[in-house]
């Protein structure tokens, strides 16, 4: 059982490495922004049974793209393709260090999520290695934004000012 790559132990202490890997890399990114969250850890400390990696201290809105199907005759397939950004408003984040594949995403992250939702509000999860095309996965009926590959580059507080990488501070002024 040790020899065993995609199973053993070694393989499952590596993903749990990398996973907390990114959870840190999260956590950073969201601190260099000025955004206040409880991370998991201080969650199960205060008794929380479900505990997504990130629950922001107040709803954010989050800018995510819109994707749009396009057609391409000559190729016989639909690729996606950015169109337009639109907010949604998120109350919390679980960072995933894989791919979002429609197995993975249906039987074990889709219901996990589901449960933040029902005691936090709506969420984002972050598939830090990309996911498969949207219209494969679920959303939670609306209430689960999926991102790949980044932590979203923008934020709006309840107050309407927006934050972004590399800002020291939000912006009013900002407003898109």
């Amino acid at each position: 059982i040790d020899a065993d790559p995609f199973f053993g132990p070694r393989h499952d202490i590596s993903k749990g490495v990398m996973g907390f890997e990114h959870e840190l890399m999260l956590e950073q990114s969201l601190l260099a922004m000025g955004i206040p969250f409880e991370t998991e850890e201080q969650l199960r400390m205060r008794g929380t049974s479900k505990t997504p990696d990130i629950l922001f201290s107040c709803p954010m809105g989050v800018k995510v793209p819109i994707q749009k199907n396009k057609h391409t005759p000559q190729q016989g397939y639909q690729c996606r393709e950015s169109v337009d950004y639109e907010w949604k408003v998120v109350c919390w984040m679980d960072s995933k260090a894989l791919f979002g594949d429609v197995n993975t995403h249906h039987n074990d992250t889709l219901p996990q999520a589901e449960g933040y939702v029902h005691r936090f509000g709506p969420g984002l999860i972050l598939y830090w290695f990309g996911h498969a095309p949207i219209e494969m996965l679920g959303d939670g009926h609306g209430d689960v934004v999926l991102v790949g590959w980044n932590v979203p580059r923008h934020f709006m507080f309840p107050t309407g000012d927006i934050v972004s990488h590399g800002d020291t501070f939000p912006s009013s002024s900002a407003k898109t």
